[in-house]
């Protein structure tokens, strides 16, 4: 069973883990330790994207991204509309194994969306195979 989120903590504190400071690192990196640092309900829709999309805090930033998704299917960061449903969908597998009340509740989401678009029907269909 998933647990409560707790919306005023950031990565961080819900993780008890804090990433030590490089010498260097990318700009991607240097995002993504920003918004570890960010109590997880001001985060984006972007935010929450590139997130996911790099397997960051998933226990606590997967059921806040299908709370928006249920509101809006096609809530868009800054690509595409869908684009965090792409990213929620693209997940590695064993994700779903870990949290299976959220892949059950996101295969039943899915398998109502109506008139996908495009650019998210590759990850839809690899989502129900999976």
């Amino acid at each position: 069973m998933t647990q409560p989120v707790n919306r005023d903590r950031s990565l961080e504190e819900l993780e008890r883990h804090r990433w030590p400071i490089p010498n260097h690192e990318t700009p991607l990196v240097a995002t993504a330790r920003k918004l570890r640092r960010k109590p997880i309900g001001d985060l984006t829709v972007e935010n929450l994207r590139m997130l996911i999309g790099q397997n960051l805090g998933l226990a606590h930033l997967l059921p806040l991204a299908l709370e928006v998704l249920r509101a809006e299917p096609l809530a868009e960061g800054d690509y595409y509309p869908g684009d965090l449903l792409a990213a929620v969908l693209t997940r590695d597998a064993g994700v779903w194994t870990d949290f299976p009340e959220l892949g059950q509740e996101l295969r039943s989401f899915v398998s109502e969306l109506a008139d996908v678009p495009p650019a998210l029907r590759r990850s839809v269909e690899g989502f129900h195979l999976a």
